[in-house]
């Protein structure tokens, strides 16, 4: 007897060609099969007669196989499959198949066949090129309906699936529903086995709307069981209370040569009331380019400092660590706070001279950066001299022992790998950071907006800051799009901004589905290119991938330093890199990119006192790709850009969303705020009866199998 577990190269029907395809595709099992959804549906619901008022509409008919032939074309090695085949109208209709001669062994003459496809007229004959085809005794799988398209690979066709899906469809009734009874009827939801078999073989649109909403749910509803369950386990921690200083802040404040946003403050305010909770804080950070991420980490980094106690700063690249370093010396050098910067690379300290004054604050003091050894620079951390450690992921490596850490902030989350980032969250619980009984407050920060629907969904363990307000010096960036036509024009308007002393930079996409030695080939090829043809007198720099850490650090140095006029990147270019003489950006086949990875890679300018220029290079016309493009336009707000990127893209395409294993079925409902807050509520009913999910096993099964497969903050 055929059971959900049982092997699918146990199953006859399965000939052994198909089992390393199916291995290779994760499905080993029934139940793996039937939980393989369909990404798209071909609607062949509509059954119509042969006739020209059909024609352009994509119909299903039903007809006798009164003729076939089949030719082959040596020249072009092609082989043409036809067949003509007539229903009551007899009006003749002719269907036609490229390389797919084996079809006359199933539709001979005098066949019943049923044809699914688009109705064109050829010269006077009606013709259907390529249709679904089966026999017309057979129940409708391929034909007649709402026809699933599956995820395909070599080998294996979606109607071959479909074939070995519906007899298995009866296996589902012994699947075990993970979704309670109560709320399958409070919010009206199909049991399990309903929702599977209209999901593969949907009877109707709105009863696969249903299976969809369903499976949907489902998804959402152990996303915030599972954020939850973190937020609860989080909380149980205990962590250092740092007193808000109200006094030191407000100083601090008062003396910076700008003034914080609105939205700097309210972060600033909830971040250090978090400070002050027992409970370790857990909060995301989520700005814009350029809304002032930085000044905020400044502020709870130095209530730390003051409090006595140590913050340390991750950064996802060496690049970002140093600048960050940079920064904090500069925000800090009239502060007695000793910073030190932490990666393979450099092992350096900033050092201040001791005060008496409790605040830390001194006058007119400058910093000494010194160059030291691994060991050394251990040992201050350990001691406590340091209060500030930037760095990357080196800062948490086993040998590393802070004295009293109390606070991590961990900059550009999402540039870290999933599993780096499962790895960050546990270990900002396990670091060394000198205290027996807490576990140090954490921030997170990233400068790709999020959505709120998308932030609630997939960050629901955390508290959110958002900042949504650019600081009022800050010039717009004008933004164009660029046909091919007048690339000659934008070549000539960078000359103009070089010669008035300003730099530029352009950036190439990486090809799809192309290798790192891809990318290197074409930012070399462009780099050779703009050098001889278009800028021979100009200093060009290049950047790629492929650089190690140190020479990438040495190229960008040059660029800061003016060594460069131009520097041709690839997208490795688009976090931390800050050059404020900088005022042209220049994006290649910008069509390629993802809308926030395109503001992205805009707030790499306009960083400095002149007006700045992003200039969006794109070869397409076609309708789809200009409107993408036309949003970069018509808007500098970042919020506004990554709702549009969702709209247009899908959740499954954000900022690399794909990664984090969740099913497209739930992807394509991140937008429905009124699903994703049900399934919270519902997550937390459950939880506050039921903690520990004793009463409720095969939600515990459920989410350990969800567990495997996706990674939650």
């Amino acid at each position: 007897m055929l059971t959900l577990k049982t092997p699918l190269k146990n199953i006859p029907k399965i000939l052994p060609k198909y089992h390393k395809i199916l291995d290779k595709l994760e499905l080993r099992t029934v139940e793996d099969l039937l939980s393989y959804f369909p990404f798209r549906y071909d609607d062949f619901s509509q059954t119509a007669e042969i006739s020209p008022k059909y024609l352009n509409q994509t119909v299903t008919i039903e007809g006798t196989v009164t003729k076939t032939k089949s030719a082959r074309i040596p020249r072009r090695k092609m082989t043409i499959t036809e067949i003509t085949i007539e229903d009551d109208s007899e009006i003749p209709l002719k269907a036609v198949w490229f390389n797919q001669p084996f079809i006359l062994e199933s539709l001979r003459e005098g066949t019943r066949a049923r044809l699914s496809g688009k109705l064109a007229l050829r010269g006077k004959t009606l013709q259907m090129s390529n249709p679904s085809w089966e026999k017309a005794d057979r129940e409708t799988t391929n034909t007649g309906c709402l026809v699933p398209v599956y995820g395909e690979t070599a080998g294996l066709t979606s109607k071959w699936i479909r074939w070995q899906l519906k007899p298995l469809l009866e296996t589902a009734k012994q699947m075990e529903d993970a979704i309670p009874y109560d709320i399958r009827q409070r919010l009206n939801l199909y049991d399990i086995y309903t929702a599977l078999v209209q999901i593969h073989f949907p009877e109707s649109r709105e009863k696969l709307l249903r299976a969809q909403k369903r499976f949907a749910f489902q998804e959402m509803f152990l996303v915030q069981l599972r954020t939850l369950q973190i937020k609860a386990r989080w909380e149980k921690n205990p962590a250092l209370q740092i007193r808000f200083d109200e006094k030191l802040i407000q100083g601090f404040v008062k003396n910076l040569p700008f003034k914080l946003t609105d939205a700097q403050r309210k972060a600033s305010f909830e971040i250090l009331k978090d400070l002050e909770k027992p409970t370790p804080m857990n909060r995301l950070l989520n700005g814009d380019v350029g809304s002032g991420k930085t000044i905020v980490a400044a502020i709870a980094s130095l209530q730390a400092a003051s409090s006595g106690f140590q913050t340390a700063i991750m950064a996802p690249t060496e690049v970002l660590a140093r600048q960050h370093f940079e920064s904090f010396c500069k925000i800090f050098e009239n502060y007695a706070i000793n910073i030190s910067l932490l990666t393979n690379s450099y092992k350096l300290i900033s050092t201040a001279q001791e005060s008496g004054n409790k605040n830390l604050e001194i006058e007119n003091y400058s910093r000494n950066v010194i160059n030291t050894s691994r060991p050394e620079l251990l040992e201050t951390i350990n001691n406590g001299t340091i209060q500030i450690t930037i760095g990357t992921h080196a800062i948490i490596q086993k040998d590393v022992q802070f004295k009293n850490l109390a606070l991590i902030i961990i900059d550009e989350q999402h540039r870290f790998g999933v599993a780096q980032r499962a790895y960050l969250q546990q270990e900002t619980m396990d670091v060394r950071d000198g205290q027996k009984k807490t576990i140090p407050h954490l921030l997170t920060m990233t400068a790709t907006p999020i959505p709120r629907t998308l932030a609630i969904a997939m960050f629901g363990s955390l508290e959110l800051s958002i900042l949504d307000e650019m600081p009022k010096n800050r010039k717009e960036i004008v933004t164009k799009i660029i046909p091919a036509k007048i690339r000659q024009e934008a070549y000539d308007f960078i000359r103009q901004q070089i010669q008035a002393g300003r730099q530029a930079f352009v950036i190439l996409p990486l090809v799809e589905d192309s290798k790192a030695l891809t990318e290197l080939k074409a930012a070399t090829s462009e780099h050779q290119r703009l050098s001889a043809e278009i800028f021979p007198d100009l200093r060009l720099g290049l950047l790629h991938g492929k650089l190690k850490s140190k020479e990438k650090e040495e190229v960008m140095q040059k660029f800061k330093d003016g060594g460069f006029d131009i520097l041709v990147a690839t997208s490795v270019v688009e976090v931390g890199i800050d050059i404020p003489n900088a005022s042209v950006i220049v994006i290649e086949d910008a069509d390629r990119f993802g809308l926030s990875q395109l503001h992205q890679f805009r707030g790499r300018v306009g960083r400095g006192e002149h007006q700045s220029y992003c200039l969006l290079f794109t070869n397409s016309n076609t309708e789809k790709a200009l409107e993408r493009l036309q949003a970069m336009e018509d808007t500098s707000d970042g919020f506004e850009i990554s709702q549009k990127d969702l709209e247009l893209r899908g959740p499954g395409q954000f900022f690399g969303l794909v990664q984090s294993g969740l099913p497209d079925i739930a992807m394509e409902h991140l937008s429905n705020i009124k699903l994703i807050k049900f399934a919270r509520a519902e997550a937390q009913t459950i939880l506050t009866t039921d903690p520990g999910l004793q009463k409720h096993p095969l939600i515990v099964q459920a989410l350990q199998k969800f567990q495997e497969k996706i990674h939650l903050e």
